[in-house]
């Protein structure tokens, strides 16, 4: 199976939260694993939102940076292209979604995701209205 899994859905695999374990098991059942070239820095930049409020320590921090360095090693990395820039414009003409989530279902949508994985019921919707067949998590 295809997996894509967007910042909110990739981020359980360094924070335990729920919805992790999930995660996991749709890891360990996927063929091959596909993220947008945004989610790295959106994992990161929320990592840090958790440092500052403190729940998250420094330790924990550097460990789920290592981690998430290691796994986006083995990781198809969609790049925003001008055929992915063009099918955000259609999902955000189409759907309430934020432009992030956009990108992530256009990304989905460029690579062929044989299963679309997030956390957040908006964006879920607005895949399913693209074509992609969803989990929410």
């Amino acid at each position: 199976m295809k997996l894509f899994l967007d910042s909110s859905a990739f981020a359980k695999r360094f924070v335990e939260e729920p919805g992790s374990e999930e995660v996991e098991i749709l890891c360990s059942q996927a063929t091959e694993l596909c993220l947008s070239v945004i989610c790295v820095p959106k994992i990161i930049s929320a990592l840090n939102r958790r440092l500052r409020e403190k729940t998250l320590t420094s330790r924990g921090y550097a460990q789920a940076k290592q981690h998430l360095s290691q796994d986006v090693r083995d990781t198809v990395v969609i790049n925003l292209t001008p055929d992915v820039v063009r099918t955000s414009i259609e999902v955000l003409e189409t759907t309430p979604v934020r432009t992030m989530d956009a990108l992530h279902i256009a990304s989905a949508l460029a690579w062929g995701a044989d299963l679309f994985a997030s956390a957040d019921h908006r964006q879920i919707a607005a895949a399913k209205t693209a074509g992609l067949k969803t989990r929410q998590l």
